[in-house]
């Protein structure tokens, strides 16, 4: 273990061992990270231990640099550790590079499927007893740590003291489509929203598509297409996203001694928001989070998209209507255009079509459930839906909810210690 400080913070970063595949702890282990995190001030008192749980699929915690944001509140009384998730940050990190390691396509494919929620808190239960010595802990769970914590409180709640959610409330039986077929009307509504925010935004994405339609340049091997530009959308679900995509946007096209081209700062703008490289599992396993049957997801964000042809760009510079952005959807074509994905095009196509998926949620348990839990609803969220959401908080029993308009999806980042004072308020029936 490595100590060492940030302003006001003690940092000690943990490696875990844990199995690959839980139905067999004596099989092939990994490596799981978690960064302690505890005030300066507190670092030798025994204090309650919060779990935080990022959102992803496929990423790590986040890297804080000091008591900023929600952290700051959380350290206050808990002593925190930042969980990489495994397959991330620093936790045997699955990829590209690493993935190869496995074998072929049907290998990696079989290895990526031990890397769902289920898996993620059956981990979290070896590590806990490590460092609590046995005594439950709060969860914190943003966006799809928030599913993970719903899957903590169908099979293991006796780990849990409380459990705390910021938009992360999954549905506990819709299939990929359901989740997809009730995403594209929200997503429409946010761009709509931002169009009449930035009315001169509608002109320019017809002008931007109709560019890489023509032209499909690349950038650093990365091809930028028109389905790649609307997925720039993603953004759209952040607090100041709908300002950083028309900002994005402002400066697409510069004049050249070979005409009118797409600038070399719109280009990387570009490729560097569509890339995958730095978290290739939100790709791999985005639609694998919400198997649950024999039923394969089978590109479900692709499939329910033919269901809504104003998304379709072409037709729309056909006609004389906007290009609409789409959000959070992985589609085939990703793995065509982004270097970091296209080696794993077939791992991704066989997740795709597997159909033997393990359930994830326990209904009988959350209904009886006795765990203190509160969850923040963000009103219109962009990436969960509002009213899967709010089937789910009614399934749980004793689950609080905040509904709330004040903030988009990334409330936790942005309301900071309001939010978390908020939830933790209602674990604890002091509002």
């Amino acid at each position: 273990m490595n100590s060492y400080r940030l302003p006001g913070l003690v940092l000690t970063d943990r490696y875990f061992t844990v199995p690959l595949d839980h139905t067999d702890p004596g099989g092939e282990q990994i490596e799981v990270f978690g960064r302690e995190v505890v005030a300066g001030s507190r670092a030798g008192e025994e204090l309650p231990w919060l779990v935080y749980l990022e959102g992803g699929p496929g990423f790590g915690a986040r890297r804080f640099t000091g008591a900023e944001a929600w952290l700051g509140r959380a350290v206050k009384e808990f002593r925190v550790l930042l969980l990489d998730q495994r397959g991330t940050g620093l936790s045997t990190p699955a990829n590209r590079q690493t993935l190869p390691l496995r074998g072929g396509p049907r290998e990696q494919a079989d290895y990526l499927a031990h890397f769902r929620s289920d898996s993620i808190v059956r981990d979290c239960e070896l590590i806990r007893p490590q460092l609590t010595g046995g005594a439950p802990w709060t969860v914190l769970g943003q966006s799809f740590g928030g599913f993970c914590a719903v899957r903590y409180l169908s099979s293991a709640p006796e780990g849990l003291s409380a459990v705390l959610i910021t938009g992360g409330l999954p549905s506990l039986d819709a299939h990929a489509d359901d989740v997809y077929r009730a995403a594209y009307p929200r997503i429409e509504r946010k761009v709509a929203a931002h169009y009449r925010r930035y009315p001169q935004d509608v002109e320019r994405a017809r002008e931007i598509t109709a560019h890489l339609a023509e032209h499909r340049p690349e950038s650093a091997g990365h091809r930028l297409t028109p389905e790649g530009f609307q997925s720039l959308g993603i953004m759209l679900g952040g607090s100041n996203g709908s300002h950083q995509l028309h900002y994005l946007m402002e400066n697409a096209f510069v004049t050249t001694a070979h005409g009118t081209e797409l600038s070399d700062t719109f280009q990387e703008a570009m490729r560097t928001a569509n890339s995958f490289a730095g978290h290739p599992l939100y790709a791999v396993l985005h639609e694998a989070i919400y198997g649950q049957d024999e039923r394969p997801t089978g590109w479900a964000a692709e499939r329910v998209r033919a269901e809504f042809p104003q998304f379709d760009a072409e037709a729309a510079l056909k006609g004389d209507g906007p290009v609409l952005f789409t959000g959070e959807s992985i589609h085939p074509w990703h793995f065509d255009v982004d270097p970091a994905l296209r080696p794993l095009r077939e791992t991704a196509e066989l997740l795709a079509t597997r159909g033997d998926w393990e359930p994830l949620y326990d209904t009988e348990r959350l209904a009886a459930n006795e765990v203190p839990v509160a969850a923040a609803v963000y009103h219109d969220d962009m990436y969960v839906d509002t009213a899967h959401a709010l089937r789910t908080a009614a399934a749980i029993r004793g689950l609080r909810t905040w509904v709330t308009d004040e903030f988009e999806h990334d409330g936790l980042r942005a309301g900071g210690p309001r939010v978390l004072d908020r939830l933790l308020a209602l674990v604890r029936d002091e509002v």
